[in-house]
């Protein structure tokens, strides 16, 4: 495969043409009678028309056949994809999960779109409000196939095997430790090269943002000009028998056939498309005195409520990095905490928790739940000698963090058959060290 170019900047206004067609953009308007190239002229718009300069999202497509050229949508089956938020009772317990298995190829052949499996979430999609946490297990291409959302936003985390992705913008090629982000309404399918896996936060009727930075200022954290847009590319190919669109539409799947593939888009124009991003960018701001500063220092992408400063969805890395705060419990403290959170791993160990917390898998605790580093964790850091030190070196953990209470499928807790059972016992060695006698701490060795 010949590297892929790329546009960067987030959130820019941007224009590609597909050097085959030199001059396919129309000068001076968007939607002129006739075309250059004889092409079709089609707008996609990610906010409403009217809202303010600075969220209105657009672009301009300039395509071989408009989008709208196909039969009718028709239901099937959803696999294990789901909205129903009351398909068991709820459990606030701590929960965490087995890495997710991959079907063997050798089997049974499953694509992204098949592979798709519901694990948790909350809110209404047809409301345009809340958020669903997927994961992706999948074996095969999707040849004459591609996916589109109307409900939400996917930001798609590999894990395991790197993703080609087709989109009527160009393609992008996202492999472990990057992410993309591909906006409601846009199609896309997806090659892959091995048995792969990957976690999905998709979020409803918002749009991904990065932080407010505040005090920081100007410049830190994941940085607008390491983001990375395709640029255009197209294919004027007929598919005789048939190429199939899936549509997942107010949580149900449904599918029309066409008979061109709907990557034929030759230039297009605006601010409206999908991006990647390679975490080992994000630039990281720790604490080099004493104690913590609070996660949301780590925030990558944001999706906002309309509440200030609380968000439907944040997703947040905790990367490699130096440890230097003297005086301090230097691991993640013990926590209830009114946000959701949901944490993955990409690769490596989770400096919390050595054992158990796979890469592959994933944990869950609840608004208000518990939890914190298991107790062999505890032990070691509380005697350790406070050297700067480097800390997840080959690691890359995230979260994604809500202020919705969210709710587990059955897949999640019964069909997947990934649940840890015994997770709770990480914490049972814990033991008192309080000294009532004594105000000064033991100290380490």
């Amino acid at each position: 495969m010949a590297e892929l170019k790329y546009i960067p900047g987030f959130g820019n206004e941007c224009a590609s043409e597909d050097p085959r067609c030199p001059g396919a953009l129309p000068e001076g308007q968007n939607n002129p009678q006739v075309c250059p190239y004889n092409l079709y002229a089609e707008q996609l718009s990610g906010s409403a028309f009217t809202c303010p300069r600075s969220t209105n999202k657009r672009s301009w497509l300039y395509r071989i056949l408009p989008s709208v050229s196909h039969k009718p949508f028709e239901s099937i089956d959803q696999g294990h994809v789901t909205h129903n938020w009351d398909e068991v009772d709820p459990d606030p317990n701590q929960l965490r999960w087995k890495p997710f298995e991959i079907p063997k190829a050798s089997q049974k052949k499953v694509d992204f779109v098949s592979g798709l499996h519901t694990l948790c979430g909350a809110g209404d999609i047809k409301s345009n409000n809340g958020l669903a946490i997927h994961i992706f297990l999948c074996n095969t291409s999707m040849g004459n196939r591609c996916f589109y959302n109307s409900d939400g936003d996917f930001l798609i985390v590999p894990q395991k095997g790197k993703l080609h992705i087709y989109t009527e913008f160009g393609r992008m090629l996202v492999q472990p430790n990057e992410i993309c982000v591909i906006q409601r309404g846009m199609r896309f399918s997806i090659d892959v090269f091995e048995e792969t896996r990957g976690y999905i936060l998709e979020v409803y009727g918002v749009h991904f943002e990065l932080p407010d930075l505040g005090p920081i200022g100007a410049n830190g954290l994941a940085n607008p000009r390491d983001f990375l847009i395709p640029i255009a590319w197209y294919e004027d190919r007929q598919v005789p028998g048939g190429y199939t669109v899936i549509n997942k539409y107010q949580g149900k799947l449904f599918a029309a056939k066409q008979d061109v593939s709907p990557f034929n888009v030759v230039a297009w124009h605006g601010n409206y498309t999908p991006y990647k991003y390679n975490l080992e960018n994000f630039m990281v701001i720790n604490s080099v005195a004493f104690d913590h500063a609070d996660p949301s220092i780590f925030t990558v992408l944001t999706a906002k409520s309309v509440r200030p400063g609380v968000a439907i969805a944040d997703f947040v890395i905790f990367p490699p990095r130096w440890g230097v705060a003297d005086k301090t419990f230097r691991p993640p403290y013990y926590h209830r905490n009114c946000m959701s959170e949901f944490m993955g791993l990409i690769k490596g160990h989770y400096e919390a928790k050595q054992g158990g917390f796979l890469p592959g898998g994933g944990s869950l605790h609840s608004s208000m739940t518990p939890h914190g580093p298991d107790a062999d964790c505890f032990e070691k850091a509380s005697k350790a000698k406070l050297a700067p030190e480097r800390i997840a070196d080959g690691t890359m953990a995230f979260m994604f963090e809500s202020s919705l209470s969210m709710a587990v499928t059955k897949w999640g807790l019964k069909t997947s058959n990934c649940l840890d059972e015994n997770y709770y016992k990480c914490w049972e060695p814990l033991k008192s060290h309080f000294t009532p006698n004594s105000r000064k701490p033991a100290g380490p060795n």
